[in-house]
C-alpha cells in the first residue's frame, strides 16, 4: 500500500487526502491546527462558498492568474463534481446570485464537518504539527520533518496555503519547503483584499452596506478595467465587500497607483430618470430640509454625506432646489468617486496572487518537475481568480488531481 503524507488540512489538503484514500493509499495529514480547515470556516462569511455552478469556460473566464494551467485540473473534477461530491456526502446545496453555491444550511461548518467525518471513515491519520523540512534523497522526495520526528511516504503533497489570514495557518511555510526541493517562488501578493482609499469621509459611513450597486474601476488613463453590480462596504480605512475584492485583482500597483472607483448608486436609473425621482420626492418634501427629504432613495446614513459631497446646502428647503443643484445631486448618486491609496495588508486578502511557479509542475498530475513524489495543490501555487467560489474550486480541483485523481 503505497504511503502518502499530505502538509496542510484546508480544503486542497482534506480533497487531496480523500482522493489518495479512495485511491487506496494509506494517507497520513498534517497540518499545524488541532482541527482541520480553519480557513474554510470563515470563507464566504462562515457561509462557505463552496464553488460556481458555471460552465468551463466560465470557470476559466474567471481566473486571473494562470488559468491555462488548470485546464486538466479542472476537467478532472469541476464544479459540477465538488457540487456532487459534497451532497453525495449528504451535505445540500444552493445555488445564489452569481451562481455562488452554498451549503443550504448556510453553515461553513457543513463542509468541514463533511470532510472530517471522511477522514475518519478513510482511516486517514491526522497529525497536529508543523512541517519544518522536506526529506529529500537523490532528488526525490520521501519524506517530511516535524520538528524532531520524520514522517516517511511514496509521495508528498503539499497543500499549505498562502500567506493571507496566517491566523488559520496560511503563514507562507509552505514557500520554505518548497524551495528546498528547488521551486521558483513568484512574489506572494495580495488578491480579492480590501481598499484604503484616499478619501477619509469612509469612515463617516463605515459599517454601512451598499447592495445593488454597480462599482467601475478605472486607470490612469480613465480606462474602466473593471465594473460589476453587486455590493460593498464602508470601511474606516475605505472599502471593502465582494465589489471591492472582486475590483482589487484589477489592480497592478507595479505599474501605477493611480486608480480611482466610482460607485453608481442607483445603476437602474439613467441620468435623466434619476433627475425625474429626485425631482418626484422632492416636490412631494417640499416644506421639507433637503437633509430630511431622501429617505426613500437612499441609506438614512449615507444622505448627509451625498449632500455635502455635492455641495448642497442641507437645510436648504426643497421647494427651494435649483434644477442644477438636483442635477448635481444626480450626477452625485450616479457617480460617487473614490481614489485608491493602497491595499490592506496581505494578512487581511482572501487569497494570495504568486506562489511556486507553475513552470515547473506538470498540470496533469501536479508533481513537482523539479523532485520526484512531491506534489503541490491550492493556494500554494501561483494560480487565483476573482470571488465567487473559484479559488476553492481552483482547491479542490488540484487538491484532487495531486490526490491521485488523475487516475481515473
Amino acid at each position: 500500500m503505497n504511503k502518502t503524507i499530505i502538509v496542510g488540512a484546508g480544503a486542497a489538503g482534506c480533497m487531496a487526502a480523500v482522493t489518495a484514500a479512495r485511491h487506496g493509499c494509506s494517507v497520513t495529514l498534517i497540518d499545524r491546527n488541532e482541527k482541520i480547515g480553519r480557513k474554510l470556516l470563515i470563507t464566504g462569511k462562515g457561509r462557505c462558498n463552496v464553488t460556481n455552478n458555471c460552465t468551463k469556460d466560465q470557470f476559466m473566464a474567471e481566473i486571473t492568474t494562470n488559468g491555462r494551467f488548470l485546464y486538466s485540473a479542472y476537467t478532472a473534477f469541476n464544479s459540477q463534481d465538488t457540487m456532487a461530491f459534497f451532497e453525495n456526502e449528504g451535505v445540500p446545496l444552493k445555488t445564489e446570485r452569481g451562481r455562488r453555491v452554498f451549503p443550504q444550511s448556510d453553515k461553513a461548518m457543513d463542509i468541514v464537518d463533511c470532510f472530517f467525518h471522511l477522514i475518519r471513515k478513510l482511516h486517514i491519520r491526522l497529525i497536529c504539527g508543523d512541517a519544518t523540512q522536506l526529506i529529500i534523497e537523490d532528488g526525490e522526495t520521501k519524506g517530511v520533518r516535524c520538528g524532531e520526528k520524520e514522517y516517511y511516504a511514496d509521495s508528498v503533497i503539499l497543500c499549505c496555503g498562502g500567506c493571507s489570514y496566517p491566523q488559520t495557518g496560511s503563514t507562507g511555510a509552505g514557500y520554505a519547503l518548497a524551495r528546498q526541493a528547488g521551486h521558483t517562488i513568484i512574489e506572494p501578493i495580495a488578491s480579492l483584499v480590501p481598499i484604503i482609499t484616499e478619501e477619509k469621509w469612509c469612515s463617516q459611513v463605515q459599517g454601512l452596506s451598499l447592495r445593488n450597486v454597480t462599482l467601475t474601476l478605472k486607470n490612469e488613463k480613465g480606462k474602466a478595467v473593471y465594473s460589476e453590480l453587486g455590493e460593498m462596504l464602508f470601511t474606516h480605512y475605505g472599502v471593502t465587500g465582494p465589489l471591492v475584492l472582486s475590483a482589487s485583482a484589477h489592480i497592478d500597483t507595479k505599474k501605477t497607483n493611480k486608480y480611482t472607483m466610482q460607485i453608481d448608486l442607483k445603476p437602474a436609473l439613467s441620468l435623466e430618470q434619476l433627475d425625474k425621482r429626485i425631482l418626484r420626492d422632492l416636490t412631494a418634501a417640499q416644506n421639507k430640509d433637503l437633509v430630511n427629504s431622501l429617505d426613500g432613495l437612499l441609506p438614512k446614513k449615507l444622505i448627509p454625506l451625498v449632500i455635502e459631497l455635492a455641495k448642497l446646502e442641507p437645510h436648504k428647503k426643497c421647494s427651494e432646489i435649483t434644477r442644477k443643484e438636483r442635477r448635481d445631486l444626480a450626477q452625485q448618486l450616479k457617480s460617487m468617486t473614490l481614489t485608491f491609496k493602497d491595499f490592506r495588508p496581505i494578512a487581511e486578502a482572501i487569497v494570495t496572487k504568486g506562489g511556486v511557479s507553475v513552470k515547473e509542475i506538470d498540470p496533469k498530475t501536479m508533481e513537482s518537475k523539479l523532485c520526484k513524489n512531491l506534489y503541490f495543490a491550492g493556494e500554494i501555487i501561483d494560480v487565483d481568480a476573482y470571488t465567487g467560489g473559484y479559488n476553492l474550486q481552483i482547491a479542490f480541483s488540484t487538491g484532487f488531481l495531486a490526490g491521485g485523481g488523475q487516475s481515473t
